[in-house]
């Protein structure tokens, strides 16, 4: 890890990265080998052509794209011209997008070739245009990327880094459909830069590489990669999951470290080409969004001989908080359902309703304090007031904290659903599918699926006279939110279970899917 006692923003990462390496290669996308130094000039150019742009300090710049290696290019750039980037889900739908381009007013739009259409639909809706260029492909109404950056010499805008400034903007779904950015700033990452070289699963060494699997609009995709380049890594980047290419990748570019989803993990051990996989270079591979079952863990350790570390935080602390190291993966120690311990300089603990610690055992709510916690949610201070408290993050996940320091989720003080490593809110879906005509009520729950952790099931009530057509609902829900949103499956009743005050009860309606299990999470 470079000394970040020189480091004043996340800029300096790769100005100092290529004075330090130079011509060692920082990046293998595609064929494509990209050096430190070059990644710096390129940065350059970008930067500069954002302020020709007249891109301000702190505005907008987004990105839709799958995972590239110009993203690291256009990032740095970003952040030498003071703007914050705003990387956009693309598996969101046109109306979400458009949303977060008129939340973040962004002002230039960079769009991978994969969603010409779908970039050119949201921005229908998008009430000041911004500057769009072209990323991968051509476009016949927008510039392409290089041409646009070469017009800029490579020479460094040097603007002066302040460790408020916001660096990326990532954003989460909302309680009530609308989508949240997460203001994180040059201070948030420097403390997860210096934590991490002291958490194993993230010390990585400049002789090493590292996988960039997870997308880049996900904290988990940015921080491993992040971490890797400000250790001098090679980063090894993959546009697309797939079994196939996942594995030809860590054996061709013998990658020591990596994070995925447990999802991806049963995902490799499932394929037929993990036979014959190469996995010998590997020595840790890092998970989140859910704990794994313990017989995938069993087979993966099995199977890829390494370690296995899980990871438990939040976009809005920047992925981190609390991880289970190596030696608790042993499932005889009786820590495989925890989510671990604190990294250093985090504190975690576990609160009632009136912020009070409770007692070791007891369930409440987990919550997070540290240097890594966001500045706020953007242009949203009553979300950010309830969310930040004195300084501590509340999660919404109902946890407790054993003898040994370890934590465990329990459940969700929130009705936030966990699928794979996308997070989902009910009443967002629950919008969606209100507009069918059938449909005369409806309640979203996350019930447990294997592969996925928790799977999105509609419970509907619906109108006198109507057929159920639970084919008809979930089409009609797919044109109005991301994919992964869309109930997976819609259970039919006479009645949605309601407090006095007409709050759903989801726990009971959840109750019987999770009967038998540990937890009432997945």
């Amino acid at each position: 890890m470079m000394d970040l006692s020189t480091v004043r923003g996340l800029a300096d990462v790769a100005r100092l990265q290529a004075r330090t390496y130079g011509d060692k290669t920082a990046l293998v996308f595609e064929g494509r080998r990209t050096s430190f130094a070059d990644v710096d000039r390129a940065a350059s150019r970008v930067g500069q052509r954002l302020r020709q742009e007249w891109v301000g300090a702190q505005e907008r710049v987004a990105i839709l794209a799958k995972n590239n290696d110009l993203f690291f290019e256009i990032w740095f750039g970003a952040m030498k011209a003071r703007a914050c980037l705003a990387p956009v889900n693309f598996r969101l739908a046109a109306p979400e997008i458009a949303y977060i381009l008129n939340d973040a007013k962004a002002k230039v739009l960079f769009v991978g070739a994969e969603f010409f259409d779908l970039a050119e639909k949201a921005l229908a809706d998008v009430k000041d245009k911004p500057v769009v260029v072209s990323l991968d492909g051509q476009h016949g109404g927008w510039p392409d990327y290089r041409a646009w950056r070469d017009r800029a010499e490579a020479v460094d805008p040097n603007m002066d880094a302040i460790a408020d400034d916001d660096i990326v903007q990532l954003y989460t779904s909302g309680t009530t459909g609308n989508p949240k950015g997460v203001q994180l700033t040059n201070a948030n990452y420097l403390a997860f830069l210096s934590m991490s070289k002291d958490v194993a699963g993230f010390d990585y060494k400049d002789n090493e590489t590292v996988l960039g699997a997870m997308p880049l609009f996900h904290v988990g995709g940015t921080n491993p990669v992040l971490a890797g380049y400000a250790s001098g890594s090679t980063l090894a980047i993959l546009r697309d999951i797939s079994p196939a290419g996942l594995l030809d990748l860590i054996a061709r570019e013998k990658i020591n470290h990596g994070f995925i989803v447990p999802a991806v993990i049963l995902m490799l051990l499932n394929a037929p080409e993990i036979e014959g996989a190469d996995l010998s270079s590997l020595k840790t591979i890092s998970y989140g969004a859910s704990p794994i079952a313990q017989d995938v863990l069993e087979r993966a350790q099995k199977r890829f001989g390494c370690d296995f570390l899980q990871f438990y935080g939040m976009t809005e602390t920047v992925g981190a908080g609390t991880y289970l190291p190596a030696a608790a993966h042993d499932p005889a120690k009786g820590k495989l359902r925890s989510c671990g311990i604190p990294w250093p300089g985090v504190e975690v603990r576990v609160v009632d309703a009136n912020d009070n610690e409770v007692p070791l055992g007891e369930v409440g709510e987990i919550v997070i304090k540290a240097p890594i916690v966001m500045k706020g949610y953007f242009n949203k201070p009553d979300a950010t007031a309830e969310a930040v408290r004195d300084g501590w993050m509340h999660t919404g996940d109902a946890a407790y904290m054993d003898a040994d320091g370890y934590f465990f989720i329990y459940d969700r003080v929130k009705d936030m659903i966990v699928t794979g490593a996308e997070n989902v809110y009910p009443a967002e879906v629950e919008n969606a599918v209100f507009g069918h005509p059938s449909v005369a009520d409806v309640a979203v729950i996350g019930v447990p699926d294997d592969k996925w952790g928790e799977a999105v099931k509609a419970v509907v009530v619906l109108k006198p006279g109507a057929s159920p057509d639970a084919e008809s609902i979930i089409a009609y829900a797919r044109d109005k939110v991301a994919a992964f949103k869309v109930p997976k499956s819609i259970d039919f009743v006479e009645a949605i279970p309601r407090n006095a005050s007409g709050k759903v009860l989801r726990r009971e309606l959840r109750k019987p899917y999770w009967e038998g299990r540990e937890r009432m999470v997945g």
